[in-house]
């Protein structure tokens, strides 16, 4: 299979703190990969330095066969936290929108194709009837729909989502992980979540990150992987629920 993401003996640190070390990871073209680790243990500074926003201190790493900086108009990004504030004066439609800038020929003014492609993102993630919605309005799952809309709007390659479920209840965790789902047959999808259990249904292998890296898939993963990873006693809970 051909590579979507080759980080090789990759290295970065923040001043005098070593945040990553010896960071080696291949993720094939059309793999659903999951990241795990204790908070502070360097998964959204991986994630930045897959999107070219940080530069590694040793290594290389190479997205879609280019430098990640040259491949960024190829991958649709879900942050954790959105970089705007909830009660700015913008509609569902227009942050959906936001996704076209990347690929749009004319900067800030949108085509009939932008329009078009920020609809069907929005008809694919379930909030279309609430496109003229003001985001001041939106529920915590209805949020994080709308940043995925946003893009899927760039017709990505590569899906990329840092705890996309960090914030709603169980119930819209398991839909949008099963939105995901539809999407793995089109593209690579790399998501950063800290429940290992509810993200193992779903994705192909797991990064366990902690300054360092382990890959391991699904299967193999063990109460034991677990606490080595966290430095503590962590107990497995299989959660099955029967609703009448």
């Amino acid at each position: 299979m051909s590579v979507a993401v080759e980080i090789n003996d990759v290295s970065f640190s923040y001043g005098d703190n070593l945040v990553l070390e010896d960071i080696s990871l291949s993720i094939a073209k059309g793999e659903f990969f999951g990241i795990i680790g204790p908070n502070a243990s360097g998964k959204s500074t991986l994630l930045r330095l897959i999107l070219g926003l940080l530069q590694p201190d040793r290594g290389s790493l190479r997205v879609l066969g280019s430098e990640p900086r040259k491949a960024r108009t190829r991958i649709g990004y879900v942050p954790q936290h959105p970089g705007y504030r909830r009660e700015f004066p913008v509609t569902v439609r227009d942050v959906v929108m936001m996704g076209r800038l990347g690929v749009t020929t004319r900067l800030g003014r949108y085509t009939p194709v932008d329009r078009a492609k920020t609809l069907e993102s929005m008809q694919a993630v379930g909030v279309a009837d609430i496109a003229d919605r003001n985001i001041a309005h939106l529920s915590g799952g209805q949020m994080q729909r709308m940043l995925i809309a946003r893009a899927l709007a760039c017709e990505p390659e590569i899906l990329i989502l840092d705890e996309p479920t960090s914030n709603i209840d169980v119930r819209a965790e398991e839909s949008i992980f099963s939105l995901l789902k539809q999407y793995h047959a089109r593209m690579t999808i790399i998501v950063v979540s800290h429940d290992v259990a509810f993200i193992s249904a779903y994705v192909n292998r797991v990064g366990c990150l902690n300054r360092t890296l382990a890959c391991h898939d699904t299967a193999d993963i063990s109460g034991r992987t677990i606490e080595e990873l966290y430095g503590t006693d962590v107990k497995m809970i299989r959660h099955s629920h029967t609703l009448p």
